[in-house]
């Protein structure tokens, strides 16, 4: 796989008229598609979705690509038309525009990751880049992590799924660390372990630029997320962060409670599924009952029960500047909101399903 693009405005003369016989050619050939499919009935593209994946393939890849252009209104590429049956394909100065990448559940694997690594360290035009579900696996996280690096357009970046562990924690720490650039990166659904927590706490306190952060369904827990939870506390950029489906547990959600009382730039935490009981929900409370910033705060799916629940409500309403906007103790489903006005609000987990009102200084029940 060789994918190299170049700016637009370096063109050519040469290459430009060749664009504009390629532009013709496949404008002749998207008009033959367009009038061949005038004939279908307007059910067509509902039969197609019904037929599944083998009515897709009943079509060849350049009428699919041509009716893709014209879904898009843009120019077909010819180059792209010539080597649709090529093992390799080629994109040199064609001047790409998007800026992009989507590679999701490709099966990259180390080869792919590093034919794709090769082309993010020269483009400048790609800011977002997704290789989701491809399999990467430490060496295919150190190709990329290093072409990521060299790359300081890119902005937004999407791992999830790659059978990440302790080793790659090394080199996404070292990406943290190096790129100041990188706004949100997506690392869920990997098999970040305690030792890679370890490592990438220090990296995220260390971190100047990040503002997204998903973690999730890892297996952060023990000293591993008590070292990320200190990294939160230490951050002064971070402002969405999702560590769900971990294991942080009580001691974990102490380490929360720590970094929330001294960061003051956090406004969305998703800590459900976290093995949270009232010991910890009563921990993290003692952050809430000074935090300035945080807006929107999940906390469903942990085992809580009525105790723990009360004690972060009361830790909120103690909180004469507190800005939380949302809370949730359950499911998505049950998620509460509230303005600052309003007087009552709803509160409803498996083990308790009360309302609760702001009356005076103290809670009712």
């Amino acid at each position: 796989m060789n994918v190299t693009m170049r700016n637009p405005c370096e063109k050519s003369g040469e290459s430009g008229e060749q664009e504009k016989e390629a532009a013709a050619a496949a404008s002749g050939r998207l008009t033959g598609v367009q009038e061949a499919e005038e004939g279908l009935d307007s059910d067509s593209d509902s039969c197609l979705e019904t037929e599944g994946t083998h009515g897709l393939g009943e079509l060849d890849k350049e009428t699919l690509y041509l009716r893709s252009c014209g879904a898009h209104c843009v120019v077909p590429a010819s180059c792209f038309l010539h080597q649709g049956k090529a093992p390799e394909l080629n994109l040199r100065h064609c001047g790409l525009g998007p800026q992009r990448l989507d590679l999701r559940d490709n099966r990259l694997c180390g080869a792919g990751a590093e034919a794709v690594a090769h082309a993010l360290s020269k483009s400048r035009n790609i800011c977002d880049v997704d290789l989701s579900e491809n399999q990467l696996g430490a060496a295919g996280a150190q190709v990329i992590c290093t072409a990521l690096m060299a790359n300081l357009a890119m902005q937004k970046v999407q791992l999830a799924g790659n059978s990440l562990e302790e080793q790659a924690a090394h080199y996404l720490a070292e990406l943290l660390l190096a790129h100041t650039g990188l706004k949100s990166l997506d690392l869920s659904y990997n098999q970040l372990n305690n030792q890679a927590g370890e490592m990438l706490g220090p990296a995220l306190a260390e971190n100047t630029g990040l503002t997204e952060l998903n973690i999730s369904w890892n297996h952060l827990r023990g000293p591993g997320a008590v070292s990320f939870a200190r990294g939160l506390g230490a951050n002064i950029f971070l402002r969405v962060l999702d560590i769900s489906y971990n294991g942080f547990g009580d001691p974990g959600a102490f380490a929360v409670g720590e970094a929330l009382r001294i960061n003051n730039v956090l406004e969305e935490l998703n800590m459900s599924n976290n093995r949270i009981s009232a010991v910890g929900a009563l921990s993290l409370g003692l952050g809430l009952r000074v935090n300035q910033t945080l807006r929107i705060l999940v906390v469903s799916r942990n085992p809580m029960r009525s105790k723990g629940c009360l004690g972060v409500l009361k830790s909120v309403q103690n909180n004469a500047v507190s800005t939380l906007e949302l809370l949730d103790f359950s499911t998505p489903a049950w998620a509460l909101h509230w303005p600052r006005e309003n007087k009552w609000l709803w509160v409803h987990n498996a083990h308790c399903s009360l309302i609760y009102g702001f009356a005076g200084s103290a809670l009712e029940t």
